[in-house]
């Protein structure tokens, strides 16, 4: 039987935390091992979204878990970074189907919606009745979101939307989606809506041949006169601004995630090397070139917990900058994929097998370091605050 997995906390981080956020770890590194552990292998081979874990998810309150009232859990920052830790561990693409729910649909309703809006999306979704999705990527448009080409025209009391959007999390198993348009009326202007999946017009399709997150759904939509109620725009949405604002909780949960994918590949490494017996039969574990990427290993995933955490307690004071987030974000999924590559090294040919989950963490990590930021873009964000000179 797989020794259960204990953690990592070299720097001694687990006594900084308070009881409610090792409670909220604690809730959602069993989940993850008692649910996810024993099936996403099968999973990931087969290209399945393990739907059948949602309802106890928006039971345990992973969905929006950092939201206040409507049902929602109201977790601090650090603990809803800690739960996406434990769940990325699991599985970046599973983790990306929460993030998305709770960070790109739940919060831009939460943030920019009516009353009527979030009193109706939002106790459904927290309990995971009903699904969301967030289209703001188009296939011609990706770093560069303010290329879009999706259009709302106001008619009488309806807008009619047009565009396609590509590489959506969750797109065919959605009920709702975020569409992020430019409206006519206001000279192009972005403003999100609310499009309920089952309008006439509205498409989605599954983006098949995937290597990476493949436990998840990844969809592309399309929108060919679609009409939706004027009150279906979010109304205190406007501009650029609004769905960044939304990535901006996408990125901040990724940063921690990924910490939870290096833990795992860590570990792993760890257990095999102090059993794989290579050489004068003893543990690799023994050897000087093993132990130097173990250190390292766990060097920088200690400094990316540090980076994290300091990142949760200035969001939760209300002080944490874009900036801040993308440094998180960058420095993390660079670090977790890097252990990844090493971790793999370490267990040689089983690395790429299975029977451990280094591979499809290196591949999951793949897409993780270029979507919601590339690695490039969040370099000249953090750039541009240094320099007060943007250079894109």
């Amino acid at each position: 039987m797989a020794k259960k997995f204990s953690g990592v906390d070299f720097l001694h981080l687990d006594a900084t935390f308070s009881e409610d956020e090792l409670l909220v770890r604690r809730t959602a590194r069993d989940f993850v091992d008692d649910n996810l552990i024993p099936i996403i292998e099968e999973c990931f081979r087969e290209g399945r979204f393990p739907r059948e874990l949602v309802k106890t998810m928006g039971e345990l309150g992973f969905f929006g878990a950092n939201l206040e009232g409507y049902g929602c859990a109201g977790m601090s920052n650090v603990e809803y970074g800690l739960v996406m830790q434990e769940l990325e561990r699991g599985d970046s693409g599973f983790r990306s189907f929460v993030s998305v729910q709770s960070g790109l649909v739940m919060y831009p309703i939460y943030e920019f919606g009516s009353d009527e809006q979030k009193n109706y999306w939002l106790p459904a979704m927290a309990k995971g009745e009903k699904l969301g999705c967030f289209g703001l990527t188009e296939p011609d448009f990706g770093s560069n979101p303010g290329g879009m080409r999706t259009t709302a025209r106001k008619v009488g009391n309806e807008y009619i939307l047009n565009g396609e959007k590509m590489w959506i999390t969750s797109g065919t198993i959605a009920d709702v989606a975020i569409i992020w348009a430019k409206v006519e009326e206001e000279d192009g202007r972005v403003r999100g809506f609310l499009v309920e999946c089952n309008r006439p017009g509205f498409s989605a399709f599954d983006v098949h041949g995937k290597w990476s997150l493949r436990a998840s759904v990844t969809s592309g939509l399309s929108l060919q006169d679609v009409h939706v109620p004027a009150t279906n725009l979010l109304p205190k949405s406007g501009g650029l601004k609004s769905p960044l604002m939304c990535l901006n909780q996408a990125r901040y949960g990724i940063s921690w995630g990924a910490i939870g994918a290096a833990m795992s590949c860590y570990d792993t490494a760890l257990q095999y090397a102090l059993v794989r017996k290579q050489f004068h039969d003893a543990p690799i574990a023994s050897h000087q070139l093993i132990q130097e990427r173990l250190a390292w290993m766990v060097t920088e995933i200690s400094k990316a917990q540090l980076l994290s955490l300091q990142v949760g307690r200035l969001k939760d004071k209300g002080t944490v900058r874009p900036e801040h987030i993308s440094m998180a974000k960058r420095n993390n999924v660079w670090m977790a994929l890097e252990c990844a590559r090493i971790a793999r090294d370490i267990l040689g040919a089983n690395g790429i097998t299975e029977d451990y989950p280094i591979m499809r963490h290196m591949m999951n990590l793949e897409s993780v370091k270029t979507y919601e930021g590339t690695h490039n873009m969040h370099t000249l964000i953090i750039g541009q605050s240094i320099t007060g000179i943007a250079a894109y």
